[in-house]
Order: C-alpha cells, then structure tokens, then sequence
C-alpha cells in the first residue's frame, strides 16, 4: 500500500495520508514517500495544496510501533527526519489546507498547525502528545502553536497534553472552520480552488510576508513588502486581473449613477419649469 496518496484537479493537488490501520502515523516509508510529495507540489503548475488522512484519522503522529530511527542519538534523528518536510511545506509559494479528519497528535498536530490554514471534522481531536512521553515538541510544533494561539495557552497545552475537541479548536482559532465529516474535504478544495484562482503570485507572495512579518521589525518588513509587490506587479495575469476590477469598477458607478437618477428625481431646469 503506498503511504501518501496524490490527486491533481486542475492546480490543486490533494495529498492524502494513507495507512489508515495506524492512523496515518508517521513511519520511514511515510516520510520518504512525503519528500517526494513535496518536490511535486512545488511545481509552478499547482497552485493550492489540500492535506488529509484517510480512514478515521488525521495522522497520530510518529509510529512508536515501528522501527526506532538509529541514524542519530535522541533529538538529532529529527533533523533528516521531521525537518525536511516541515521546511519543505513553509518553503510552498502556494496556500496549504489542512483537512483534519479525525485524530491529529504529536508530530501529526505539527504537521496540521504548520499548514497556512485548517479546517476540521466534528470528529477531530487535537492532541499534543510530547508531554505525556516526556518529550518537547517536535516538528516545528513549538514554532508554530504559540503564533496561532498565543504563548500561555500553547506553554500549558503542550504541557499537560489534553485532548482539544474541534469546537474547542474553532474558539482557539486552532482551526478556522468546523464541518460535518461529509463536508469535509469539498470544503477544503473549494477553499483552495477559490485561493489557486488568485491572479498572479499574489497567494504565494503573501504567504511570505506574512511568515516573515512573525520575526522581524516594521522597517524590515516595509522593505520587504516593496521587493515583493514589485515581483507581484509584473508577475503574469497580473494586469489583466486590474484591468478587469478596474472595468469592474467603472460599470458599478454607471449603475449606481443610473440608479440614484431613477430614485432621486433630478430638479427641473428653468427652461423646463
């Protein structure tokens, strides 16, 4: 069975987790079939990417039943090992969407948190489970909790590890949106047509000021915002899509003139009177 299944509609490419009978837990296979993964959505041609897990769960986090790693001691095993995908997913210049359809712990709650936005499951549980094994988070988890939830409430929820239901998610602003199973994934490739549909870079370039907003001053992300909106500028479909909000533009005033002649009569010219 291959661990991570792809589908490409149109520019938005679904990845899929897929070893349901472990909840989509993280082994050696998963990982490198996932790098790949990577590579592929990097494609200029995809324009949105949509995660989820099949089966019940989201992803459980790392196998504990597999294989231990033995190519590094304690913490180091992380470094070719979770590290690579979570930079590889920040590095997409595309919206990552997040479809937690169940259970999402340990490395699988970083995996979901480092996505640019997520949507859930009634049936979704968030569960940071390092605390409970003695461990701290992995994953990028640590980097990512605190700047969608705040530094005190990220600290006391990583440590004491319960359980977050999805309505307790969607009042944290863990998650942006709480849907039916059914829904779920519709939800999350309409959401992610509607962003691929955005003329031009400007999807991907705003994800990067964003992140890069998080660690640096005013000044510095003024010059940053300057670099950027001149490769969004010339970037192609760009003046089209002006071109169009401006025609826009111009018909909404020509109705709305039409409009406030037909309900405010006009004053009668003194030749009329």
């Amino acid at each position: 069975m291959n661990p991570v299944l792809t589908r490409l509609d149109g520019d938005v490419l679904t990845v899929t987790l897929n070893r349901p009978q472990r909840l989509n837990a993280l082994d050696t296979a998963t990982l490198h079939a996932l790098a790949e993964v990577w590579r592929e959505a990097a494609d200029p041609a995809i324009r949105a990417v949509v995660v989820t897990g099949a089966g019940r769960g989201f992803c459980a986090g790392a196998d504990l039943r597999a294989p231990k790693d033995t190519t590094g001691k304690g913490g180091e095993s992380l470094r070719h090992t979770y590290h690579p995908h979570v930079l590889a997913m920040a590095a997409l210049d595309k919206p990552v969407i997040a479809a937690v359809n169940g259970p999402a712990a340990g490395a699988g709650l970083s995996l979901a948190a480092g996505a640019d936005l997520r949507i859930a499951a009634r049936e979704a549980t968030f569960v940071p489970a390092f605390g409970r094994i003695g461990l701290v988070p992995d994953a990028g988890g640590a980097y990512f909790l605190p700047r969608l939830l705040g530094y005190a409430r990220a600290y006391e929820w990583l440590v004491t590890g319960r359980a977050l239901d999805a309505d307790e998610a969607l009042a944290w602003g863990l998650v942006s949106e709480v849907v039916s199973a059914e829904e779920l994934l519709p939800r999350a490739t309409e959401l992610a047509r509607r962003m691929a549909a955005t003329p031009g870079l400007a999807a991907g370039l705003t994800k990067r000021l964003l992140n890069h907003g998080l660690n640096v001053g005013l000044a510095e992300l003024l010059d940053e915002e300057a670099r950027l909106q001149a490769q969004a500028v010339a970037a192609p479909g760009r003046a089209e899509a002006r071109a169009k909000m401006a025609d826009r533009v111009s018909r909404a005033k020509v109705f709305e003139a039409a409009v406030s002649e037909a309900v405010v009569p006009r004053s009668p010219s003194r030749e009329e009177r």
